[in-house]
């Protein structure tokens, strides 16, 4: 019976052996197979030798302010390459450490974690079987990301990898293919590569991380969503800790380094690099359409187009950061206000009620109605379902909310808003130094810098330039009296203050934006020649052929308005803004270089140019521009007009310093919304504010406090003109003042009134004389 069993367990035996040898045999035959078929393309073509010498990357082009800032990125992929002379020691040891201990002894592939992983795809269908792949392989997994995996193409693509990353190490050093793996592998929220998750995370350049910075960036590679700093910060905590302990059992740091950087808090930095989010994001599209035309009518050597969202070229702006900075927080500030003054002011009321049709304008134009209408083809169902109430993210100035209220409520919410436009130059270079198109480009896209509107007294320096340039001096009187046009349709001008009679000089007009003369002035000119003349200065929109086209009834945007006082200040000169300096390519190569450009002649006459500056100082130190001094306690030179059109539906502002140029315009994106009385209404209150505030935390900043001692330089002559009184009750002072405005001799006036006598009279009565002043 013994013998029996002996020779049955013999037979078990030799059948388990001859089982096992065959499944082991065919394992290798399939693996062989396998091999075979990838590498020859069975499953695909494999990336040739000499493809992947010219391997590359998808790369964000970069834009930088003026002060070397990164404003924003354009991109399909958010990656920005770096060498690795640029990246910390630290990083990559925690990462070989992490990810592949045996990375400097291996030729891409470790053959036991390989084979670990082969077995468990091919017999155990494990889709998630990790823990064999290299950093060679996941590169070559990165380059070649996987497209349907399933069971039967997991074990494919495990050996395209294995295959890849040995190529891969043939071509490469192994310093090469960290810097590869550190610029393509994925951080998560469409961020690759370590440079960018360093500035999304901390906002540093990567060669600037702390040791427990690296550590957590190196722990988001094992799930970027699972260990994501900003969502899980528990995880993402111990997941950073167990790289540092990792970095011990492999000798890269002592367990006394180890356990001083693990009490370490997790402190982020973080910054947003979408496209609608950081600073300057209208200027930043306004640059990106720019940069699309750029790169149609410039191709590269080999005749192809650059690609902004793939080239990875660096733009390099006439932004200033800082300045952007300070504006843009002005701007919060008082549009938060606003619109707080704005809602009480309305309260209980709706602006567009006796407009109903804008209203109904802004739902049917909204994207929500556009997406329903596109499944339900049917107006009426489109409403009835907006009508619905549902969580919707809204704009507010405290934060972002979610609210419960119907689309069509949101659409109001938002057509209520009051919106404004701000732009500066550097009043020499023309270069603009800030731009901000709304108060926040994520909700609102419309851009108000080079939007037209209606223009209010901004444009009066222009024709008052013309008036000076056709001979009327600062101090010409004119009278203060609400004259009718017959001609056109009885028109009246109306002072703001409703003030009328007396006189005022050209300088008190312009100083007080007295419409009456100014009107007086315009028609002195004739209208076709101040509308040509206008022209001059760079303004494109509409300028109506009647007198209130001084009073700013034509359009004009910021931008065209920051160029055309530019030449005030630069004696007459008109200066064109400038946006780019330079642009490089990925290797850091000059693909454009703004070249300087020349002046054209002067549109206006160096004295002109400098009276005109001096009376718009005049209306910041005395006239309507100067609750800059009394509220904001701005002490610098400063020259500046406000603006305000009919139905207080714009408020404007344009200040000049000595260096810069800023116009300011604030309303609603519909005319219909706007304040119902000038007291609310008028630039001084809306824009203005804006300004000083801008400006005083400009001047406040070391960099820039310098600034505040400059000059405009007006000489001593110019001077001597405006030394007259802005208001006066009657022309004349006295006789006197009035022959030295005539250029008459007291002889000849003598003569001209007594020398004439009725012949056969013995009295001494004169003629009538309409020039005599009394």
């Amino acid at each position: 019976m013994a013998s029996k069993k002996k020779t049955v367990n013999k037979k078990y035996i030799w059948l388990i052996l001859k089982i096992a040898t065959i499944g082991v045999g065919s394992l290798l035959f399939l693996m062989f197979v396998l091999v075979f078929g990838v590498k020859f393309g069975i499953f695909g073509r494999l990336p040739t030798y000499q493809q992947l010498k010219e391997v590359r990357n998808y790369t964000a082009s970069e834009v930088y302010s003026a002060d070397n800032y990164m404003l924003g990125r354009y991109y399909f992929q958010n990656r920005t390459n770096t060498n690795l002379g640029e990246i910390p020691g630290f990083l990559i040891n925690a990462l070989v450490a992490t990810e592949d201990a045996r990375f400097y002894s291996h030729k891409g592939i470790d053959t036991r974690g390989t084979f670990r992983v082969l077995v468990k795809s091919l017999f155990l269908f494990n889709k998630k079987a990790g823990g064999g792949s290299t950093l060679s392989q996941q590169l070559a997994k990165n380059l070649y990301p996987r497209k349907n995996i399933s069971i039967l193409t997991l074990p494919v693509a495990k050996v395209k990898e294995i295959i890849i990353a040995h190529r891969l190490e043939q071509i490469y050093t192994k310093d090469e293919v960290l810097r590869l793996y550190l610029n393509t592998v994925p951080f998560g929220q469409n961020t690759y590569g370590v440079e960018t998750a360093a500035l999304i995370f901390f906002d540093k350049k990567t060669l600037d991380l702390a040791p427990e910075e690296s550590a957590l960036l190196v722990g988001l590679l094992k799930g970027n969503q699972l260990y994501n700093p900003e969502k899980h910060r528990e995880a993402a905590l111990k997941r950073r800790n167990t790289v540092l302990k990792q970095m011990v059992k492999y000798n890269y740091l002592s367990e006394k380094e180890a356990t001083r950087i693990i009490n370490r808090p997790l402190n982020l930095n973080t910054r947003k690099l979408t496209h609608d989010e950081g600073p300057a994001p209208y200027f930043r599209e306004y640059l990106r359409n720019e940069l699309k035309k750029w790169a149609d009518e410039n191709p590269k050597p080999d005749g192809s187009k650059y690609n902004i969202y793939t080239d990875g070229l660096k733009v390099f702006t006439t932004i200033d950061y800082r300045m952007q900075v300070y504006a843009e927080n002005a701007m919060k500030e008082q549009m938060n206000m606003l619109q707080k003054e704005f809602d009480n002011h309305w309260k209980g009321k709706e602006p567009w009620k006796k407009e109903p049709k804008l209203a109904n304008f802004e739902i049917t134009n909204s994207e929500r109605y556009k997406a329903l209408y596109e499944i339900y083809g049917n107006k009426e169902e489109v409403l009835k379902i907006m009508k619905e109430k549902v969580n919707t993210k809204v704009f507010s100035w405290e934060k972002e909310k979610v609210v419960n209220i119907s689309p069509i409520d949101s659409v109001l919410h938002h057509f209520a808003m009051l919106q404004t436009g701000l732009i500066t130059i550097d009043s020499k270079s023309g270069h603009i130094k800030v731009w901000i198109g709304g108060i926040n480009y994520k909700y609102f896209k419309f851009d108000h810098v080079t939007a037209q509107r209606q223009a209010g007294s901004t444009i009066k320096p222009v024709i008052y330039s013309q008036a000076l340039e056709k001979g009327v001096s600062p101090c010409d009187y004119y009278a203060n009296d609400s004259a009718v046009y017959k001609d056109y349709n009885d028109w009246v001008p109306r002072n703001s203050n409703r003030s009328y009679g007396g006189y005022y000089s050209v300088n008190g007009a312009l100083t007080h934006s007295i419409n009456t003369v100014s009107v007086q002035l315009l028609m002195d000119i004739g209208l076709d020649e101040a509308i040509d003349f206008t022209r001059k200065f760079g303004f494109k929109g509409d300028l109506p052929a009647v007198p209130s086209m001084v009073l700013g009834t034509g359009t004009a945007s910021p931008y065209e308005l920051v160029k055309a006082y530019s030449a005030f200040v630069n004696k007459g000169h008109l200066i064109e803004p400038v946006f780019i300096t330079r642009i490089e390519d990925q290797e850091g190569k000059v693909i454009y270089q703004k070249e300087p450009t020349e002046n054209s002649g002067p549109i206006i006459s160096e004295q002109t140019a400098e009276q005109v500056t001096a009376m718009l100082c005049n209306s910041i130190d005395n006239g309507t521009g100067k609750a800059l001094r009394t509220n904001h306690g701005l002490k610098n030179a400063i020259a500046g007009k406000t603006g305000t059109t009919q139905n207080h539906t714009d408020g404007w502002f344009v200040g000049m310093t000595p260096e810069f140029i800023t116009a300011i315009w604030v309303g609603g994106d519909n005319p219909v919304v706007r304040f119902r009385s000038i007291a609310y209404g008028q630039g001084a209150h809306m824009a203005l504010p804006i300004f000083g505030k801008y400006m005083k935390a400009v001047y406040n900043d070391p960099s820039y406090s310098k600034l505040a001692n400059s000059s405009f330089n007006i000489s001593e002559e110019t001077h001597s003109k405006l030394e007259c009184e802005e208001y006066r009750e009657k022309e004349f002072k006295s006789i006197r003042e009035y022959l030295e405005k005539k250029e008459e001799s007291i002889g000849s006036f003598i003569k001209r009134i007594f020398g004439k006598k009725k012949k056969k009279e013995k009295d001494k009565t004169t003629e009538e004389n309409p020039e005599v002043f009394e």
